[in-house]
């Protein structure tokens, strides 16, 4: 379990036996003063179990279920009031017993071919023979640790590459000090590599910092027409180089909210990308336009080449850290892998998509959807 988990779920549950054995001790005392018999559990050590978003339950002393949370009866960990799970019984009799907490990860089945699902299960002892458990769902720390983990092993790989490529070059120039005309071919291919490091580690700064930040809370209208100009006249010189034309398809109503950096940095990969999987003479084509659902307005920005092409086993996995559909061409572009997964947490992070329609041969278009700005009626009264 990772320290974090670990240490929140722990401080909640410190917290929580804290409130009940404080309960308990108010009702044993009023049982005890009023002559009542003490009841199993007092009203409000109910009322703070159900209401647990967690899965949580109270057992008795003889293991039976006294108090359980609405979402523990889904958990797996329960089979009518008795513990469902062996390991996590044997868990709860050992904190009774010792009168210590304790804690165990399970993965408990979930059925209808589903994965299992991984519990951290708590245990502590809150006196008299009764025990509380509270359950902590896994699943999205393990994906977190994984997907760190996976780009971690990427980007180790990813930078290995050309610094290596510098490594032996470098050894290359020194051994050629004298011929002028290996050492300029060498120094030439060292500064490509150069600048495709730069790129690489320019990329993965911009990532961090999308996932840093969140681009609604400073949001401001963006003309995303004015946008496209701008990236549209900095791809200028790499489209001319290549022989592509570009073009842009204006709409006056193309206005949404949010981080005009994030966008830009969005378009200009779909464009870059666009340009550097097109072939020479091609067209690259960037259209906005607005789009009324029943979900509300939307802003929609197409950009569309005739290019290679996606093949469709490769299209499901375009958005991937790191994922090239053409490693040769993109390499000789300069291409990180890490320019359409800035696209997808950019469309998310603005409570938009990004999709894909392409067909080997016949090209591509990657089609961002952002909300449109909605009309600040309050300024609009006042200004009237």
């Amino acid at each position: 379990m990772s320290p974090l988990v670990t240490g929140v779920l722990g401080a909640v549950l410190g917290a929580l036996i804290a409130v009940l054995v404080m309960t308990l001790s108010k009702a044993r005392a009023r049982a005890a003063t009023s002559g009542d018999p003490e009841p199993v559990l007092p009203p409000e050590l109910l009322i703070t179990v159900e209401h647990l978003r967690n899965p949580a339950a109270v057992l008795g002393a003889h293991d039976q279920l006294l108090a359980e949370s609405l979402s523990a009866a889904s958990s797996g960990l329960l089979r009518g009031r008795r513990i469902a799970q062996p390991d996590v019984l044997e868990l709860v009799r050992e904190a009774r017993r010792d009168n210590e907490p304790g804690v165990l990860n399970i993965e408990v089945a979930t059925g209808l071919g589903l994965p299992n699902r991984p519990l951290a299960v708590r245990v502590a002892p809150l006196g008299e023979g009764l025990v509380l458990l509270v359950a902590d769902d896994r699943s999205e720390a393990l994906r977190v640790d994984e997907t760190r983990r996976d780009f971690v092993a990427n980007i180790t790989h990813e930078l290995k590459t050309p610094i290596g490529a510098i490594s032996l070059l470098a050894e290359a120039i020194a051994d050629s000090t004298d011929d002028a005309d290996a050492v300029k071919h060498f120094a030439g291919r060292m500064s490509t590599e150069t600048a495709r490091l730069n790129e690489l580690i320019a990329q993965i700064i911009a990532l961090s910092r999308l996932q840093s930040t969140d681009p609604l809370l400073a949001a401001v209208p963006i003309e995303v027409d004015d946008v496209i100009d701008d990236v549209l006249d900095q791809a200028r010189a790499l489209a001319d180089n290549r022989g592509i034309a570009l073009t842009h398809q204006r709409s006056s109503e193309g206005v949404v909210r949010g981080d005009r950096n994030h966008i830009e940095a969005a378009l200009r990969n779909l464009i870059q990308n666009a340009i550097a999987y097109s072939d020479a003479g091609a067209r690259v084509a960037v259209t906005t336009r607005l789009v009324h659902d029943g979900t509300g307005d939307w802003v929609e920005i197409g950009v569309s080449d005739n290019g290679i092409g996606i093949s469709e086993a490769d299209q499901p996995r375009v958005f991937e850290r790191f994922f090239r559909v053409d490693y040769g061409r993109s390499r000789a572009s300069g291409g990180t892998g890490l320019g359409l997964s800035i696209v997808k947490h950019v469309a998310s992070a603005h409570g938009g998509t990004v999709t894909l329609w392409s067909r080997l041969g016949q090209g591509s278009t990657f089609t961002l959807r952002l909300p449109a700005r909605q009309p600040d009626h309050h300024a609009e009264g006042t200004a009237a």
